[in-house]
This record gives structure tokens, sequence and C-alpha cells, in this order.
């Protein structure tokens, strides 16, 4: 239904976002067939729902959500699904948790956008950051441009007063293995 590869890292991404915001709606932001928003509502059984956004919903998300609904039945009814792009009037709020796995290049930095507009917790694992677009801060003298582009990310939550916490996934299931983890502060 979906290659094993992306099973495991939303696996891991679901064990380590979890917390962030217990009992919060779950927002999948370019959520490809929805995986990551479906383990989190397994694991935090308080949360309301969950939605998933996807400029085009895949042809696995439909089986994908019935096999596991049939393995976990108070999945029935809690998730939607939206076609549409991360940046279009989905309602967020500070009450939702923010997610989203290899938002590709810039993808990811909209769903940071979402997430710093909405004071809402968020969880991504970037991917295909493409040095000559994104910002590096001028940091790729020092690391590697990739990196200095995520290093830029993680500041950039901090500065909004978000408490940051950046883990890295076993690269035994993703080279694109960089977790960034931000929750406001409280005021």
């Amino acid at each position: 239904m979906l290659p094993r590869k992306e099973l495991f890292e939303s696996w891991e991404v679901a064990k380590r976002a979890r917390g962030l915001a217990r009992g919060a709606r779950i927002a999948d932001l370019a959520a490809g067939h929805g995986l990551l928003a479906h383990l989190l509502l397994i694991m935090d059984r308080s949360a309301p729902g969950a939605i998933c956004v996807d400029a085009r919903k895949p042809a696995s998300a439909e089986p994908l959500s019935r096999a596991l609904t049939a393995e976990w039945p108070e999945l029935a009814g809690r998730i939607e699904y939206l076609e549409q792009s991360v940046d279009d009037t989905l309602a967020l709020t500070a009450n939702d948790v923010i997610v989203s796995v290899h938002a590709c290049g810039a993808l990811t930095d909209a769903v940071l956008d979402r997430a710093l507009a909405a004071r809402a917790p968020v969880a991504v694992l970037p991917c295909c950051q493409e040095i000559k677009v994104l910002d590096t801060g001028g940091l790729e003298g020092w690391v590697e441009g990739t990196l200095a582009i995520d290093i830029m990310r993680a500041a950039r939550l901090s500065h909004a007063g978000y408490r940051v916490k950046t883990v890295r996934i076993d690269s035994d299931v993703t080279p694109k293995n960089r977790l960034l983890l931000g929750v406001p502060s409280p005021s």
C-alpha cells in the first residue's frame, strides 16, 4: 500500500511528536496518505480528531485508512482529508498540533508559517532543502548547506518564542533524519 520506509519514518516522528500537545487536534500538513495523523490518533486517544491536508490525495490514502480503521475502530470518523494547498484558508489554532513528514523544500517553511501564525506546537521532518532558494543564514561556510537551512528554521522558531528540540532519527530509517519540534513558550 505504501513504501515500507514511509511507515518507519511516520512511526519515528509520531513517537516523538505525540507528547507535544496531548488532546489537541492533529493537523497533518503535506500529509500524503495521512499515515502520521492516523498513528498520532492511535497514540493519543484523547485527541478529538485529525485533519490531513495535501494538494492531491494519493490513491493509497483511502485503502490505508480503511486498513488502519479495521484494526483500530476508534479511528472511524475522526480523520478528515482536504485536497488543498497548505497555504489555503484552513483555520488552525493554538489548540492544534501541526505535523509534517517530508514536506519538500519550501513546503516545510509553509508548514512552519502556519504553526507560527496559529501559535501551535509543531513537528516537521524536512527534506529536499534547496540551498540556492532557502535561507542558509550564511552558515554554509561552517556547516553543510541543508543543515544550515534547518538550523535557521530552528532559530526562527526560537526567536518566535518557541521551545525548540532537535532530534535525529536513525539514518537507517531515513537519510533525511533531522526532526524539528517546537512548542510555544507560555506568555
